[in-house]
């Protein structure tokens, strides 16, 4: 049965009573070492895959009430190669599809959005696994996923008005409902 956005996004709620200072601890420090890293291109690229596979790994821990902690963002450099390689690829495939115009590339984006997560619940999965297995998983998802963001558009529009410090609560709550949808998605899927 598939979940109603809306009630997956109280889940994250609930999921996150409790945790919200560490969730946005975790982001600003997340956001920070991205940024700083951006400084010099290439580090950043080369370090961005495994620090999003520990973004999904820690949103995971909250949204399932395990344990979560901040060092969390740094595993995903336990799996290096198959993080940096599913970012790299992914990245490729929606420049491409992008070619097409953009809402194929928009459409590619949410094909390979649960690529992480699938990498953090399976390390053993190889980078091409997890993308083909995350586009299995979205199918049928797709239009549920988006309206799931479309949710959050007038959220987005509020924290505008805060001049971005609406942010450190949105981006977490953000990322906790979308592990909420990846856990329901996962639910439902049979792979063949």
């Amino acid at each position: 049965m598939k979940t109603k956005n809306v009630i997956l996004m109280q889940m994250a709620r609930e999921s996150l009573k409790g945790k919200w200072g560490l969730a946005i601890g975790t982001f600003v420090v997340y956001i920070l070492i991205v940024a700083t890293l951006q400084a010099i291109p290439i580090i950043g690229l080369i370090a961005s895959g495994p620090l999003v596979l520990g973004l999904a790994i820690f949103s995971l821990s909250i949204s399932r009430n395990q344990d979560a902690r901040l060092e969390q963002i740094f595993q995903g450099f336990s799996n290096f190669g198959t993080s940096l390689g599913a970012y790299l690829l992914m990245i490729l495939f929606i420049l491409l599809w992008m070619l097409l115009l953009i809402i194929p590339g928009i459409i590619a984006a949410i094909s390979y959005s649960m690529t992480f997560y699938i990498l953090a619940d399976d390390n053993s999965i190889s980078a091409m696994d997890a993308i083909n297995k995350s586009k299995k998983m979205m199918n049928g998802y797709k239009w549920k996923y988006f309206c799931l963001h479309l949710r959050f558009l007038g959220w987005a529009l509020l924290c505008l008005l805060t001049l971005g410090i609406g942010f450190l609560w949105l981006a977490p709550y953000v990322h906790i409902s979308v592990a909420k949808f990846y856990d329901d998605v996962k639910a439902n899927f049979i792979d063949n």
